[in-house]
């Protein structure tokens, strides 16, 4: 690629019926202007496409990092909610087999109570037959001895 310095350096030969060395060297210094002006802008272009290249460059990096992440994050998440299920799920075969412990145990002991109920019952039946059974023992007693002091009124 030619640089501004080539064509400032650049000299033609000399010929006998050549173009006129002012109009040429004027006309070289105009390209000279202009060739140094877009040789600058080009690389001013190229430094800000690198620089874009690098930021671009940059910002794959990051994409790539926070895909990674939200990657990861989503990876986490239903790890984090797999096993929140699975604990759900123990802890509601625990407290259900508690709660089933708890029925039997008030089972059992509803049994119990109706047990001793029926104990008491009979308790209370015999008590009952047996306190009857003295009273009309005491009734025949007396009225055995009442006949007796009848008797022994009568005669």
């Amino acid at each position: 690629m030619l640089t501004p310095l080539d064509i400032s350096d650049k000299e033609f030969g000399r010929s006998l019926r050549g173009y006129s060395p002012e109009e040429v060297d004027g006309f070289l210094d105009k390209v000279i202007q202009d060739y140094q002006r877009l040789y600058k802008e080009n690389m001013q272009f190229k430094e800000q496409l690198q620089d874009l290249g690098d930021k671009l460059d940059q910002y794959q990096k990051l994409e790539d990092v926070l895909n990674k992440t939200l990657v990861t994050a989503q990876e986490t998440a239903d790890y984090v909610k797999k096993n929140a299920d699975k604990e759900a799920e123990i802890v509601c075969r625990e407290a259900k087999l508690e709660a089933d412990k708890l029925i039997d145990q008030a089972k059992e002991e509803v049994k119990k109570i109706q047990e001793e109920k029926r104990q008491l019952e009979r308790q209370a039946q015999e008590f009952t037959a047996q306190l009857r059974a003295q009273l009309l023992s005491h009734l025949h007693l007396l009225d055995g001895q009442v006949q007796e002091q009848s008797n022994g009124l009568d005669d």
